[in-house]
């Protein structure tokens, strides 16, 4: 199938998918007329792309984690593998950093919104 059929079938933009292909995870064939000539695997691989991206993956963890998938959408599931419980374990821990220092930020935000109601129109320096 050509990108455009592909596209239609993920309800992902054929931009989108040129990316992935960019990043090599995907692999479409090359047809004489250069076309993209992708396989029916593209579409399970494309929807385990999407799930995995909504998960909070990066692109690069994607390619390494992938072919320890099976399944796609609500039936995506990773296979028992050590090395790729180690990748995840990775991943999880860098995205439970980024939560504490974006819960972190959100506080303080917080406080400073919280001071700039509290203050009073007089408080305000003069230019």
């Amino acid at each position: 199938m050509q990108i455009g059929d592909l596209a239609q079938r993920t309800g992902v933009s054929t931009r989108l998918l040129r990316y992935y292909q960019e990043q090599d995870l995907i692999h479409p064939n090359r047809l004489a007329n250069g076309y993209r000539d992708f396989d029916e695997l593209s579409v399970k691989r494309v929807l385990q792309i999407r799930a995995l991206l909504e998960a909070g993956l990066s692109t690069s963890a994607i390619r390494r984690l992938l072919p320890c998938f099976t399944g796609e959408g609500e039936t995506l599931r990773a296979m028992s593998d050590p090395e790729m419980a180690a990748n995840l374990a990775q991943e999880l821990s860098t995205i439970e950093e980024r939560v504490a220092t974006l819960t972190e930020q959100a506080e303080a935000i917080r406080r400073y919104l919280e001071q700039a109601k509290s203050t009073s129109g007089s408080d305000h320096a003069s230019t």
